[in-house]
């Protein structure tokens, strides 16, 4: 079953006097390429969650979150003073603009706006920490469940557009017979308009034969019905199929093209051209699969 690698994941615990929440998120990508944003306190464990991360996640963009907030809004904390009179001078100098006095509580609602008042930064002790790599372990379980669900509806359309392919393959066969009589019907009437004593007969039958043996597709049917019947087992057959399926969808198109080539004829050409709109669908699916 292909995973895709697109997909959320999220977890919380509650811990001591805090509520840690994990937030996974990822996107298709050539590799594993990580993002991480988290607390200070946790600055220290960040080689630690990469290392998780990628023993988990094969490939794909990802980006990384843990947000804490306090439960228990009596907990103390710091307040920045940066960030305050960042605050207070903003709001004197609007209030100075609109001619509108400061209100007399001015300080209390400063001290409630985001960020002017910060926790105290304290490192993780062990029972903390691993309250949060099980949180985290949880995010990536509900992160790769998603990959599991979105790669059941990847698969879905993956072997509509491989059935859509392999009937307008068998589309194809009503023109052949049809187009081989027209080429030899073609020939034989300009052959009728010149002089028989003009040309070598032996060797116009050889290069008549030539030509139509040119223009025969038996192979490319052959070679696409097994490149098709490869993409469904490679699909059925585990995880981390992405890259494989790229290829077998290149060696499709080649066999598509060489069909073109060859058809020499108005609607097999039609028929060719919806089978390169359905491969094509394919192709802007792949890139999504792990």
């Amino acid at each position: 079953m292909i995973q895709s690698m697109t997909g959320f994941g999220k977890a919380e615990v509650d811990f001591s006097e805090k509520k840690i929440t994990v937030e996974i998120k990822s996107l298709n990508s050539k590799q594993l390429d990580v993002n991480t944003r988290i607390p200070t306190a946790y600055k220290g464990k960040d080689m630690e969650i990469r290392n998780l991360l990628s023993q988990s996640l094969e490939r794909g963009k990802v980006d990384f979150i843990i947000t804490l907030n306090a439960v228990d809004k009596s907990v103390s904390g710091v307040i920045n003073q940066t960030v305050v009179k960042n605050y207070y001078e903003e709001i004197k100098d609007l209030s100075e603009k609109l001619n509108i006095a400061l209100p007399s509580e001015w300080f209390s609602i400063i001290l409630r706006l985001p960020d002017a008042i910060k926790p105290e930064i304290t490192e993780p002790d062990e029972k903390e920490w691993l309250a949060v790599k099980q949180t985290i372990y949880k995010a990536l379980d509900s992160l790769n469940e998603f990959r599991r669900q979105e790669g059941i509806m990847l698969e879905n359309v993956f072997i509509t557009k491989i059935n859509n392919i392999n009937r307008l393959l068998k589309d194809i066969e009503q023109y052949e017979t049809e187009r081989v009589e027209k080429i030899k019907f073609r020939v034989a009437d300009s052959l009728a308009a010149i002089d028989s004593g003009s040309y070598d007969t032996n060797r116009l039958e050889q290069e008549l034969i030539f030509y139509i043996e040119k223009l025969d597709i038996n192979e490319e049917k052959s070679r696409m019905v097994n490149h098709l019947d490869y993409f469904v087992e490679t699909l059925q057959s585990g995880n981390s199929q992405g890259r494989k399926l790229g290829f077998i969808a290149q060696e499709i198109g080649r066999e598509i093209n060489t069909l073109g080539s060859k058809s020499n004829h108005a609607l097999m050409q039609r028929i060719v051209v919806q089978m390169k709109d359905e491969l094509e669908q394919i192709k802007e699916q792949i890139f999504n699969v792990l």
